[in-house]
């Protein structure tokens, strides 16, 4: 490769995947270079944290960042009936006393910015308007950088003993490799907007997450932000959405008057902006790694949003990923091989929230008659729901699969064998 600068690892993606990855291998003394195709701040959706992303922010250096912003502190997590009534709203501090147990309402742009100044801040270097076109591979198919174009279409090299794809929904890697899976049973799509004005809970419950259901299982999100600001959104089958109508304000409309509860606070409100859509919500790569590379956050997977763990998979696979690449290093061994354990603890966190997002969408599914009939569980499904997953809750799926039919776990998700491997195992 002509005209190449040489890193330890490079970092295709700067949201909080990549952003995680390349400060932690800064905080190990890695050289590190980040490529993000957009400018900072920009847009995204996905402004709930789960409680246990406390954990590698905390690692990251940013919780008093964190508390002195004006994301509103999130306490707890409701969900509303199709006739408006409203469930006693599960406060995290009642289960665990811990600083984690207060989490935030983010506004994304701001947010990931804040993780990727942070890497810069720790020695990454990040470079805008740098959008990687392919990855680089050697004689025996390793991948060893990247072709960057920049913003006036000028090509360049980078190469790195691994490269991390952490370029969110676009996955380079699985869609160039065509090892993007779809989850059958799981392909809803949502559309959102944000409201000023609506109304909002008193005390504690101010910045609740809430959960509002509607027919055949779907449901709004309800997620105050800063500056009286709501997002507001629907997940549900596509074309169940798109029945009589594709005009998005007015299936905003038609399916708010469904609940009462929703109703009633956006009325008070005035909707602004754009009104957004997306679908193909679940999906995984076929792998996690190649020889010299590995694959984040969306990049990786993405799991329905319905608990809110996008942000804390993109966060803790980030740092997996991180501590794995660096010993990796250290060992002079990048090969797909030595990220098995990382693909199998972080396909096995994915399993248990599939699980119960499956069984959330299940006709009379409840998750109060699984701890009524299995209280000792209780504490399990607490434990997944704040995202302490990185355990075994097979006494919890159990449970839940008395009362739900659960998937077949997913096979696909761990390293790349080397080419030959499975002629020479047979």
């Amino acid at each position: 490769m002509e005209n190449t600068q040489a890193f330890d690892v490079i970092v295709i993606g700067g949201g909080p995947a990549g952003a995680t990855t390349a400060a932690i291998l800064a905080q190990h003394g890695r050289s590190v270079l980040v490529l993000e195709k957009d400018y900072f701040p920009r847009y995204h959706v996905g402004e709930s944290l789960m409680p246990y992303c406390w954990f590698v922010l905390d690692r990251l250096g940013v919780i008093d960042q964190l508390n002195e912003s004006a994301f509103p502190k999130k306490y707890s997590v409701q969900f509303v009936s199709m006739q408006g009534r409203v469930s006693q709203p599960f406060y995290f501090f009642e289960h665990w006393d811990h600083p984690a147990a207060v989490t935030w309402q983010v506004v994304r742009s701001d947010f990931d910015k804040m993780l990727l100044d942070r890497a810069a801040e720790l020695g990454a270097e990040v470079r805008y308007g740098a959008r990687a076109k392919e990855f680089c591979r050697d004689d025996n198919g390793k991948v060893i950088g990247v072709r960057v174009e920049n913003d006036l279409g000028e090509s360049y090299y980078v190469s790195a003993s691994v490269t991390v794809d952490a370029t969110g929904r676009d996955a380079l890697a699985a869609s160039r490799n065509q090892w993007r899976i779809k989850d059958p049973e799981l392909g809803k799509i949502a559309i959102w907007t944000y409201y000023k004005g609506a109304e909002r809970d008193p005390g504690l419950d101010e910045a609740a997450t809430t959960i509002a259901y509607l027919p055949d299982k779907g449901w709004f999100w309800y997620i105050p932000l800063p500056d009286d600001v709501v997002g507001v959104g629907i997940v549900a089958e596509k074309d169940y959405l798109f029945s009589g109508t594709r005009d998005k304000a007015e299936i905003l409309a038609r399916e708010a008057a469904n609940n009462p509860w929703i109703q009633q606070r956006i009325s008070k409100g005035t909707q602004f902006g754009p009104i957004w859509a997306t679908g193909d919500f679940s999906y995984r790569s076929k792998y996690c790694a190649d020889d010299g590379l590995v694959l984040v956050g969306d990049a990786f997977a993405f799991l329905d949003p319905v608990f809110s763990s996008g942000v804390y998979l993109a966060l803790k696979s980030g740092e997996l990923a991180a501590d794995t690449i660096h010993a990796a290093l250290t060992a002079g061994d990048t090969s797909a091989a030595q990220f098995t354990k990382y693909g199998e603890q972080l396909c096995a966190s994915i399993e248990t929230m599939r699980a119960l997002v499956y069984a959330f969408y299940q006709k009379d599914f409840s998750m109060k008659d699984v701890v009524t009939k299995f209280p000792e569980v209780k504490g399990d499904l607490v434990d997944c729901l704040i995202g302490d997953l990185v355990r075994d809750f097979s006494n919890l799926c159990n449970a839940v699969g008395h009362f739900a039919e659960l998937p077949e776990h997913l096979t696909h998700g761990l390293p790349r064998e080397p080419v030959g491997a499975e002629v020479a195992a047979v």
